[in-house]
């Protein structure tokens, strides 16, 4: 007998005869069971101890039940459709569900409406979901028999000897659940894309077909979602970039997953780059600059060769010595910091770089700039005392919340990554380094005023990190800012401070990124704002436009007069189109402000101001005018 709170609010007692039976009495619909906290299929035994709540469809609880539901709808309209077809996995996800399939023939997005119509039969029979379980020997028999390779690997890493199935229909998936009671209960699901997705993400095995598809309780939730997909799209960077003339990549030339920085992106990049220094300048940091390339042993003693190889490029031979394109940064930092003796006096040592380096990503998973090759990290390590660290780790959160609120950037979500207490083991360092070094983080985040979601196990080996995820302005998540702790490269670099006892002392080292790199950060700032950059970093900032032939000498003097004024402008006079074009071009060139100069204009010193959005300012003095750009750019604001 187990104690049951349903989603109305009632409460029964459910007996052998099992949860579903008692809903079936009291026709309540049920899509899982929460138990202390966790979601639970409603098939399972009820416990006899401890407080049992059903949860319907709208719960945010059973949003993942939902869609892994629609999953295995998905799966079983593709093998009605397509005889022959393998089926790997079809987990849900944040914004929905996928399903990997082999297919037998290549198939395409055209074929998605096919596959939703068949969706839609199957929700209309409202199949029961029946979960079976099998003893291993006959599960993996049967999956043998359906020549379905990708489950029998999957089922070989399940330990267990009665193993999971669920059933709807003529369809029968391996699957640990949970899911809902029948196929009817999903009712509001899209397919919305179809890509390629190596089985278990690995380069040199089968490729298979993703078919990707999300689902909703409701149909108000399920359009709403697809407007702000639509609106995703179009701030997508990679094609926002290039239509933008901000940047390329060129796969077949340069290769892939290097980036070339247009004009337009370059000062955008420029401004980031100059507000970056400026800001660290002030906060203490000392500016270096390291090369490309190092040494083989370098990369040795850093650990890179035993632990990051995959990530390298392959060497080159230099004299008969090995060198490697730079991973990380922190190797030559620490061989500054090394030239020589430091003494406690000169602790905190801030060192911040813009430092490009190089990974080996597998092309499958490159995407746009936010996952590349070649990239420049705002790169920056802190060496100081054990006494100094809560105080640091304290600035490092001033100086990011300062930089990132500076470029839109206002919510936050922090998570404090820890070691796993039950296999510390698998760290290096002191048990006391590790309650120092997560005492003095935890500390800093409460000074500071932020919460945070402490991730026991997600510490790196060689420390404990704060990680900074912020929202975008459709609420995506994004990690950006990462405070790092290292206790693995002093001891491999043999760092030392004398300290006031005049004996050699260990140093701690912070490893620390604010923006991440800056083509990811310029990928994410591309998306937050669709293109429409505040004026401060608008590559273009006005364009001055001539309404006949007889202005463009005045519209020229006019850009003249705004770049002598500090103003990125351009005067729209080399080629001569209609002032309607030009304004158009201009709004979807996202300038901020178009200048009008018509005869009127040019007799008195005026320009007519049009706004990006589509307002019309009307006249103004030039000079007013570059006061107003001016203003715009100081307060690094959103308005115009």
């Amino acid at each position: 007998m187990a104690d049951v709170i349903l989603p109305s609010g009632e409460r029964i007692v459910v007996g052998d005869a099992g949860l579903l039976a008692a809903l079936r009495e009291r026709r309540a619909t049920a899509a899982a069971v929460l138990l202390d906290g966790q979601v639970h299929d409603v098939r399972d035994p009820l416990p006899a101890v401890g407080e049992v709540r059903v949860v319907g469809l709208n719960d945010p609880a059973a949003l993942d039940v939902l869609r892994h539901t629609a999953s295995h709808v998905l799966a079983h309209a593709v093998t009605r459709l397509y005889p022959g077809v393998k089926l790997a996995i079809g987990p849900a996800i944040a914004e929905g569900f996928y399903y990997d399939f082999r297919f037998p023939d290549p198939i395409n997005r055209d074929d998605l409406v096919r596959i939703e119509a068949e969706m839609a039969k199957i929700v209309e029979e409202d199949l029961p979901i029946e979960r079976v379980w099998l003893p291993r020997a006959e599960a993996e028999a049967l999956l043998a028999e359906k020549g379905e390779a990708y489950k029998l690997e999957l089922l070989r890493e399940i330990p267990d000897e009665k193993i999971s199935f669920y059933r709807q229909g003529e369809f029968l998936d391996l699957c640990r659940g949970p899911h809902l009671p029948s196929t009817g209960l999903v009712q509001h699901v899209k397919l919305v894309d179809l890509a390629g997705a190596y089985w278990r993400g690995d380069a040199e095995r089968d490729m298979l077909t993703r078919i990707y598809g999300t689902a909703f309780p409701t149909r108000e939730a399920l359009e709403e979602h697809l407007k702000w997909r639509e609106e995703a799209r179009k701030r997508d960077h990679r094609f926002l970039g290039p239509e933008l003339d901000l940047f390329s990549i060129h796969n077949e030339t340069v290769g892939a997953g290097l980036v070339l920085w247009h004009p337009k992106g370059a000062a955008i990049r420029h401004q980031i780059e100059t507000f970056w220094k400026d800001e660290h300048y002030k906060a203490g940091y000392q500016l270096v600059v390291t090369p490309h390339i190092g040494r083989a042993r370098l990369w040795e003693t850093s650990g890179h060769l035993d632990f990051y190889r995959e990530g390298m490029y392959s060497p080159m031979m230099v004299e008969g010595q090995e060198f490697y394109l730079k991973p990380m940064n922190c190797p030559f930092h620490i061989a500054i910091y090394k030239t020589r003796t430091r003494s406690y006096r000169d602790l905190p040592i801030r060192y911040a770089e813009l430092g490009t380096v190089y990974r080996f990503e597998r092309s499958g998973v490159l995407h746009g700039l936010l996952r590349v090759r070649g990239f420049t990290q705002d790169d920056a390590h802190i060496i100081c005392r054990p006494d100094q660290i809560e105080d640091e780790v304290l600035a490092c959160l001033d100086l990011t919340l300062r930089i990132l609120g500076a470029f839109g950037f206002h919510d936050y979500k922090v998570a404090l990554s820890v070691r796993d207490p039950e296999h510390t083991e698998h760290y290096i360092g002191s048990d006391a380094m590790w309650e120092q070094a997560e005492g003095s983080l935890v500390r800093a985040l409460e000074r500071k005023g932020l919460s945070y979601t402490r991730m026991p196990g997600e510490a790196v080996f060689y420390g404990p990190k704060i990680d900074l995820h912020v929202l975008d302005s459709l609420k995506r998540s994004w990690q950006l800012t990462t405070i790092q702790f290292d206790f693995n490269e002093p001891e491999r670099f043999d760092m030392a401070y004398i300290g006031d006892d005049g004996q050699a002392h260990r140093p701690y080292m912070v490893h620390r990124a604010l923006l991440g790199s800056l083509e990811r950060f310029f990928g994410i700032l591309i998306e937050h704002y669709g293109g429409a950059f505040p004026v401060w970093l608008a590559p273009v900032q006005a364009v001055v436009l001539p309404v006949t032939e007889a202005e463009i000498p005045y519209a020229e003097g006019v850009a003249d007069e705004l770049r002598r004024a500090g103003i990125r402008a351009e005067a729209w006079t080399r080629e001569r189109k209609t002032l309607r074009w030009l304004i158009r071009e201009a709004q979807l060139q996202k300038v901020p402000y178009m200048l009008v100069c018509g005869a009127r204009e040019a007799a008195g010193g005026l320009v007519a101001v049009r706004l990006r959005t589509g307002e019309d300012l009307g006249p103004q003095p030039v000079g007013s005018m570059v006061a107003q750009v001016q203003e715009a750019v100081a307060s690094r604001g959103l308005a115009l």
